[in-house]
């Protein structure tokens, strides 16, 4: 099944440059999609049947990555980068910094739980996109059969 995405490596670049303008307009910076991507496995679901095999991401892996997104958005705020909107402008400083790296910040919760949905949400959006584009290229029957093998 690893095969299959080998074999479509020049079509991800290409959704990957399309799809760029997406998150420009979303709340991740190109940095965190790509951590994002990077905790994205991509699966067909219903491989066996033409009609109903589809692209679906496998986001299982995401909450692990979810407080890396936030030592992202830090590290871009201390070099003076503006993160795209920042959900826990509480301040900031040292002191919470050092919490939030031991663990211990406090209410971080609610805002993983909206960057979790939204990533989730934009993975399923890109995974769409590359099977469209696969189907435009007339490459998807084939990508489907080789996921099988």
């Amino acid at each position: 099944m690893a095969n299959w995405t080998d074999s479509i490596v020049g079509d991800r670049m290409t959704v990957d440059r399309e799809f760029n303008e997406r998150i420009a307009a979303s709340e991740f910076s190109s940095q965190e999609w790509g951590l994002v991507m990077t905790a994205t496995e991509f699966e067909i679901e219903h491989a066996g049947d033409p009609d109903q095999a589809r692209i679906v991401a496998d986001t299982e892996k995401l909450p692990q990555i979810m407080p890396e997104l936030e030592n992202v958005r830090s590290q871009m705020a201390q070099m003076g980068g503006a993160p795209s909107e920042s959900k826990s402008s509480s301040g900031g400083g040292l002191v919470d910094s050092i919490k939030g790296a031991l663990g211990l910040g406090g209410g971080g919760g609610g805002a993983d739980a909206e960057q979790l949905a939204e990533a989730e949400k934009l993975v399923q959006e890109y995974a769409d996109e590359l099977q469209r584009h696969l189907e435009s290229k007339g490459k998807w029957e084939q990508v489907r059969i080789a996921y099988q093998e």
